[in-house]
């Protein structure tokens, strides 16, 4: 492309420049000058990934939008180029954008790095740090890293969702050099992923407002010194957050919440807080994930007092705080279901349960019938009670009871059911006994998309495997391989980036799809096997 040049194609769908079967001029599919624009086109380049880059772009002002990437090494490389890259797909490659001395700005790109080779969603390199790149409100889905920072640049990366499928870390920030960057109002979740946040190198760092949730093998966050560590909120990880140096670091204001370890390596001030957030919804099975806070959350007007929100209050904890964050609507919703009820007869029967931890929970609804699969409403409401059990007397003249629960919050918000559990009247020898056995509940919702939940219960301590399966009966996912305790347990199955097929990374066909579970006792006795049938619509 001479400077000047505009190229604007019909379509992604129609208007395809495909270079996989012809040799490339310097590795390149299209190579852009100064002031182009190139816009609606399918760029594909290789058939080696370790091969060839779809524009490489050395010119200073440019921008390439609404194009869709494939078949790459890199699907955009800017080299000493201040071009803008807006609202283009990358899939099938091994890093969608990577930026080299520049001032870009990078906004609003669909990335999906998920290839057996896949390496960074973005990466950001440079020579000094005179260079100020800014990624703005992408998303990425990756299998390795989601953005990756060397030590160049001071960058600005912000308003980002990163989905790590079997990752390494959603944002990895090398600091060596005199570079001062800022993370502001990311997300990153996880199905197991090393690290949502990790630093290497102890120069300015600012970390604020960003969200992170899921199964992250280390710490969700890695933090150093002259890090300033504001309003975050890290939740649901083996590891929250870990400090390698604490000289001049500051960490204040954080929500650091249900993971199996908080802290290492420092003790946090009394202005953090270790609460349930109260998001809308934090769980792929109930449809979007969406980080906005509830009415009653503890997280409200809750962050740094220095801090405003876009309304010009006090600044929220979590991703929609401070000023790269906006101002919106808190809705009242129930309580979340409660979950794991179990019944145990001595003499009497004793109901047990998780407790809920949002902070506007009142109470639990307790409901019995005599029917299997009952609805509840008030006439089958017994008590109410604020603990986690119950106890009751055997009634007279009844040989099958079943039991449901709901929570209530201060408003009068009452929770959907939970599960059902029956105790029933054994009649040889007259006496009660709890039905906790094992259970493969139907998965919810059915049919779903792109993420599904499956429940199963334990009556005993035992190794469990549950298996997905294609309706042609071939593996697509090992969703559990490993010993659980006694209870009730959930399972996220997504088939957009989870649902996977042996080593396949990828998005699966509509259909039908079979999910089975294998239990097995002491001394690998199989004490427990069920199949259950689930459809995915896209």
């Amino acid at each position: 492309m001479i400077p000047g040049l505009s190229l604007i194609g019909a379509g992604t769908d129609s208007c395809i420049v495909d270079s996989r079967n012809f040799p490339l001029s310097n590795n390149r599919t299209i190579t852009m000058q100064d002031n182009c624009l190139i816009a609606g086109f399918y760029i594909r380049t290789s058939n080696n990934l370790d091969y060839g880059f779809g524009i490489y772009s050395t010119g200073q002002i440019g921008l390439i939008t609404q194009n869709k990437f494939s078949n790459a090494n890199a699907g955009v490389l800017l080299w000493s180029s201040d071009v803008d890259v807006y609202k283009n797909h990358y899939f099938n490659l091994r890093t969608g954008i990577y930026i080299y001395n520049s001032n870009s700005i990078v906004r609003k790109n669909d990335v999906y790095t998920l290839t057996n080779t896949g390496d960074d969603g973005i990466f950001i390199d440079a020579d000094n740090s005179s260079y100020i790149p800014v990624i703005d409100s992408n998303y990425i889905v990756s299998s390795d890293n989601g953005i990756y920072k060397g030590p160049g640049t001071r960058s600005t990366i912000k308003n980002n969702e990163i989905k790590l499928v079997n990752g390494s870390d959603g944002i990895f920030i090398h600091s060596y050099v005199s570079d001062s960057n800022w993370v502001f109002n990311n997300t990153v979740y996880t199905n197991i992923g090393d690290y949502a946040l990790y630093t290497n190198g102890s120069n300015h760092l600012q970390i604020k407002n960003n969200y992170s949730n899921g199964n992250f093998r280390f710490y969700a966050f890695s933090i150093g010194s002259n890090h300033k560590v504001i309003n975050n909120v890290v939740t649901g990880a083996e590891g929250g957050v870990e400090a390698w140096g604490t000289q001049n670091m500051v960490f204040q204001h954080n929500d650091v919440w249900k993971n199996e370890d908080n802290y290492y390596g420092f003790t946090p001030d009394t202005s953090n807080l270790s609460v349930n957030p109260m998001v809308v919804n934090d769980d792929t099975t109930q449809g979007e994930l969406d980080f906005h806070l509830q009415m009653f959350s503890p997280l409200i007007d809750a962050g740094d007092p220095t801090i405003l929100d876009k309304d010009s209050t006090r600044s929220d904890i979590g991703l929609y705080g401070g000023p790269y964050g906006e101002s919106y609507v808190y809705f009242d919703l129930p309580p979340r279901t409660p979950v794991n009820l179990t019944a145990n007869v001595d003499s009497l029967i004793k109901l047990n349960w998780n407790k809920n931890t949002e902070a506007d929970f009142s109470y639990y609804n307790i409901y019995r019938d005599t029917a299997f699969n009952f609805t509840v409403d008030s006439t089958k409401l017994i008590a109410s009670v604020t603990d986690t059990f119950y106890y009751q007397t055997f009634p007279s003249n009844i040989e099958t009871l079943y039991y449901k629960l709901t929570a209530m919050d201060n408003q009068g918000n009452e929770s959907n059911p939970s599960e059902e559990v029956a105790v029933i009247l054994v009649s040889v020898k007259n006496e009660w006994k709890a039905v906790n056995n094992y259970i493969l509940y139907q998965n919810y919702p059915n049919p779903f998309n792109p993420s599904t939940k499956i429940g199963y219960k334990l009556k005993e301590r035992g190794y469990v495997k549950l298996y997905v399966y294609d309706i042609k009966g071939e593996l697509v996912s090992v969703l559990v391989n490993e010993v659980r305790e006694a209870g009730y347990y959930e399972v996220n199955f997504d088939a957009g980036v989870n649902g996977q097929k042996s080593n396949v990374k990828g998005e699966l066909a509509s259909g039908v799809y079979i999910y089975q579970i294998m239990v097995a006792g002491e001394n690998n006795i199989p004490v427990f096997s069920d199949i259950k049938k689930m459809v995915y619509v896209k």
